[in-house]
């Protein structure tokens, strides 16, 4: 998971990229970057670290020109500590090409190897972006024989690249002298939308509320399989690119990633939730009778819709048991279950006089690795509940994520080879109720007959892509970095990284 921003206009746009990812910084907090074009020049500018912190004044000032992308990053394959994995990735031919990229690619491995004997192409990282970047500019380069770029050679390109690459990717890329380039995999797993502003700027985002928030109108979203190129006047050309683009999006999206003010694919995130909250109240029912519920209790951000509608029809109160501090990032993307489990009492705090001598369902929005939710259930019983239920508006993740969500191992996942019963013990609530899958399904698909289905591995351990095995996932794992604490670096060039020892 990470957010993508791409934009065409006719003024400066480094202030435009650099506001739309703040918007999007909930979807990346490990590093950020930005790319303009003036001329058929890039300027760039990458470092470790969440946008307000990557980005000075003096950075700023660096990012001239009318057309630019950027991404804020959540690593989840190669290495996490790397600056140099910061995207954007960039390569020289042909044209010369920037690229951010939200997704996973399953058969990175065979891509790389690939590249290296038959195209003949240098990647110099282990980010699968730095793949996809390569595997592209490759394949223009064939469209085009080395001629002048044409409109069609760039849709050509796009339809081997679905050929050849497997997995999920919402990509935009920069292609000097000639446009922006934005397109979706064939299941549209990871979202990406597009829109304009009054002054003519096109926008591509991972996120509705990227364009809304820049006053920007949402038009759509980019379907899957297809492919957008805006050429530097705004002139904005679309065609379908895969052979059988299906609309799966992923549904963990409406569970947690995206902000609720957020459209993904016709659905609102807020409803979806509620909905979720809605089919939660006849799980809970089934558990716990509602006259030994005191005070439903969310616990912030994500679980509030959910909350809000379960209290509704149960008719139990809703009350704000946990004050959030807002100031320490996402815990389940942290390193490291120490690390994890100290953040938990960082971000959150009791509101002893909410818990004190009640019965308390807590709700939260899924239970993924059970750190975070066995520290609040001791937070809540350190405040002086009597009793404390846990629900979870969506069902027990038992099954690794492969295409851009960090649950990559079994091992990590409360759930995994474990009854309701056994992860209700291990998390320490007096009972645990957990989503149904199939209502899951159909809470969030009933707002969007138009959507097929969900990409739902985490949950019903289905990969949608076809081509992943009990092994893969083994072998998609191996020798995955996971990061650490280094401080960060400026990485402010278009440079190798080993420079200083040619």
């Amino acid at each position: 998971m990470c957010g993508i921003v791409g934009v065409v206009s006719t003024a400066p746009v480094n202030q435009l990229i650099y506001d739309a990812l703040l918007l999007l910084q909930h979807r990346g907090q490990d590093a950020a970057g930005i790319v303009t074009q003036q001329g058929r020049k890039f300027f760039m500018h990458k470092a470790k670290g969440m946008v307000r912190d990557v980005f000075r004044t003096r950075n700023m000032r660096a990012l001239p020109g009318t057309v630019g992308l950027g991404q804020v990053r959540y690593p989840t394959a190669g290495n996490a500590s790397s600056e140099e994995e910061a995207q954007p990735f960039y390569v020289n031919a042909p044209f010369g090409i920037v690229m951010v990229h939200n997704g996973n690619l399953t058969n990175a491995k065979q891509l790389r190897r690939e590249l290296a004997e038959t195209d003949h192409r240098h990647t110099n990282t282990e980010s699968d972006s730095e793949v996809l970047l390569n595997v592209l500019a490759h394949e223009l380069a064939r469209a085009s024989s080395g001629s002048p770029l044409k409109d069609e050679d760039v849709f050509a390109a796009v339809r081997a690249v679905h050929r050849r690459i497997k997995g999920s990717y919402a990509v935009i890329a920069l292609i000097a002298g000639y446009g922006l380039l934005a397109f979706r995999d064939p299941f549209g797993i990871r979202p990406l939308c597009m829109g304009k502003g009054a002054d003519g700027t096109v926008m591509l985002a991972s996120e509705s509320v990227a364009l809304e928030g820049t006053l920007h109108q949402l038009e759509r979203d980019v379907a899957p399989g297809e492919a957008v190129f805006v050429r530097l006047d705004g002139r904005v050309l679309t065609q379908q690119c895969a052979d059988n683009p299906h609309l799966n999006p992923c549904v963990f999206e409406y569970v947690y990633l995206a902000r609720p003010d957020s459209v993904l694919d016709g659905i609102s995130v807020y409803q979806a939730r509620l909905n979720m909250g809605e089919t939660l109240a006849k799980r809970v029912i089934s558990t716990v009778p509602p006259s030994e519920i005191d005070a439903i209790i969310p616990i912030p951000e994500s679980s509030r819709p959910s909350a809000m509608q379960l209290a509704q029809l149960l008719g139990i109160p809703y009350r704000e048991g946990f004050v959030k501090n807002r100031y320490v990032g996402r815990t389940f993307i942290m390193p490291g279950q120490g690390t994890r489990k100290k953040s938990v009492r960082q971000k959150l705090n009791a509101i002893a006089s909410e818990f004190k001598g009640r019965r308390v369902l807590l709700v939260d929005d899924s239970i993924v690795r059970g750190t975070t939710s066995k520290e609040i259930v001791q937070m809540a019983r350190d405040a002086g509940a009597v009793k404390v239920y846990l629900a979870s508006a969506a069902p027990p993740v038992r099954h690794p994520n492969v295409y851009g969500i960090d649950m990559p191992t079994r091992t990590e996942l409360v759930a995994h080879n474990r009854t309701v019963e056994e992860i209700r013990q291990v998390i320490g609530a007096d009972a645990l109720i957990y989503q149904d899958v199939d209502a899951m399904k159909q809470a969030v698909g009933k707002i969007n007959p138009r959507v097929e289905g969900f990409e739902a591995s985490c949950f019903d351990g289905v990969y949608i892509t076809g081509d992943i095995s009990d092994e893969d996932v083994t072998a998609l794992n191996e020798g995955r970095e996971r990061g650490g604490d280094e401080e960060p670096e400026d990485t402010s060039r278009l440079s190798l990284p080993n420079a200083e020892a040619l």
